[in-house]
């Protein structure tokens, strides 16, 4: 096998477990609005809880495979990067929560996740110092044109109107999100997927719990229920969500650079439809189905290429 073909099936490994990570996190929204509707627990509330049970998975899986010590060791080591990638990453869930409450999912998801890989392919042009190719570009506007397509899809719009908090907020989570990618992807080289993913995702607990339950005192709103079905969907959001969907994102990046894997993780929105058409009813319009073609085909195309991230 050529060293060419080797490249373009190591980035077509990478770019499925970042796509992987994409379609879990496309279960984050409707598992949300099952668990409030449930429980009544507030969005912020339920990201903390989700916090806590990923890092318990995560502290479990590392004390039961003894490589809790190891892990502590490699990830002090490191520590600046894994507390900016931690904090970056409570950051993006925290302010992507503010905007869907002020905007509405529909326009949250577009700012959000439109704004990121674009953010990156100009901050990776600013690095270069020229502008980007046409095959670096042309992956993010069809990816940014699908994402525009597939949120029309959505019956979620709640009737609020894209006040200026929700856009700011919206594009602080965008920012958040693409600088965690492009924090991590030289530190998933350095350490295993192990320790990055438990360490990181500690950092980010030790951010989203205090916020979203001191936020949840301060308004007066439910801390516990006695829905057992609404503590199994937070424990799922938790484990599979956030635990095991970033140990994919993370090992996807050794191998795929952050730019591309942001494109990869719009799986997330074309996820959400499918679901909300297959078990909540919904019909899937022709700007819905175009978008996620769009997508789809954006990501191929990030696979075709041999280019993998410069070691860090």
């Amino acid at each position: 096998m050529t060293v060419g073909a080797t490249r373009v099936g190591t980035a077509w490994r990478g770019l499925l477990l970042v796509s992987l990570a994409g379609i879990l996190w496309g279960t984050i929204g409707p598992g949300v609005v099952l668990i409030h509707d449930r429980s009544g627990l507030a969005p912020l509330t339920i990201s903390a809880y989700r916090a806590l049970f990923a890092v318990a998975a995560l502290l479990l899986f590392a004390l039961a495979t003894k490589q809790l010590t190891r892990i502590w060791v490699a990830a002090r080591a490191q520590w600046r990067r894994v507390a900016v990638v931690g904090v970056l990453t409570a950051v993006f869930q925290m302010l992507f929560f503010v905007a869907v409450v002020v905007t509405g999912v529909s326009v949250t998801t577009v700012v959000c996740l439109g704004f990121a890989p674009v953010l990156l392919l100009v901050l990776r042009s600013a690095q270069q110092r020229r502008l980007p190719s046409v095959g670096q570009s042309f992956p993010v506007i069809v990816a940014v044109v699908g994402l525009l397509l597939v949120s029309m899809t959505g019956s979620d719009v709640q009737g609020t109107s894209p006040a200026a908090l929700g856009i700011l907020a919206a594009l602080g989570s965008g920012a958040a999100y693409a600088l965690s990618a492009e924090v991590a992807s030289p530190l998933t080289r350095r350490l295993s997927t192990l320790t990055v993913t438990t360490a990181t995702m500690s950092v980010a607990a030790a951010v989203l719990v205090p916020s979203g339950l001191v936020l949840a005192v301060a308004r007066g709103e439910t801390l516990t229920s006695s829905s057992t079905s609404s503590w199994l969907l937070i424990a799922f959001l938790g484990v599979v969500t956030m635990a095991l969907a970033y140990a994919l994102l993370f090992t996807g990046l050794r191998s795929t650079a952050s730019g591309s894997a942001v494109v990869a993780t719009l799986l997330e929105p074309v996820t959400a439809v499918v679901i909300a058409v297959l078990f909540l009813g919904e019909i899937l319009a022709a700007t819905g189905l175009a978008g996620s073609i769009l997508i789809l085909a954006a990501i191929a195309s990030l696979g075709r290429q041999s280019e993998e991230p410069p070691p860090q």
